[in-house]
């Protein structure tokens, strides 16, 4: 059997969605990561690192991919209704999405607030929306969208101390 050719890796990294800084403006804490792993993979043939909002890149995206994965990052800010189609559509087929971020806090599920001074040198606070639902649920809303074989677990806190990672896998659709 001939070896499958695979599309060129990619990575993204993110924060909430939100417009980027403009001309002039400090480069943000995203910024700095990709290009410290531009750096770092530099060697590594067909890798890509790209600073962009989710949904407007995998709106645009003419690639597919193997894996998608979220590191308590776009997953975590994203309405599930419009980012899982796009992980979907984004996918191989039977492809891996995966995600993790913090497990629900007691009776916080769906869209929560999240207030604080994210950004670096920032002096008010900012307010944006994270996602938190239990793990069926979130397996509930990724079968909705076609993913199978989804896992859902929390991984719990070292000492049981605080709230566990949130640790989830699922296939796109075939």
């Amino acid at each position: 059997m001939d070896p499958v050719p695979r599309p060129r890796a990619r990575s993204r990294c993110s924060r909430a969605p939100a417009p980027c800084p403009g001309p002039g403006a400090r480069r943000g804490k995203g910024t700095v990561q990709v290009d410290r792993a531009r750096r770092w993979w530099k060697d590594t043939p067909g890798l890509e690192f790209v600073h962009a909002e989710a949904g407007d890149y995998l709106t645009s995206n003419t690639t597919p991919f193997d894996a998608v994965y979220s590191v308590w990052g776009a997953v975590w800010f994203t309405d599930p209704d419009i980012l899982f189609p796009l992980v979907a559509r984004n996918l191989t087929p039977g492809g891996v999405f995966a995600f993790s971020q913090a497990e629900p806090s007691p009776g916080a599920y769906g869209p929560q607030p999240m207030h604080g001074q994210w950004l670096e040198g920032r002096e008010s606070e900012l307010t944006v929306l994270r996602w938190q639902y239990t793990p069926q649920a979130w397996a509930d809303l990724l079968k909705r969208h076609g993913f199978t074989d989804v896992d859902t677990h929390v991984l719990p806190a070292p000492g049981g101390e605080g709230l566990g990672t949130l640790l989830v896998r699922a296939h796109g659709p075939a």
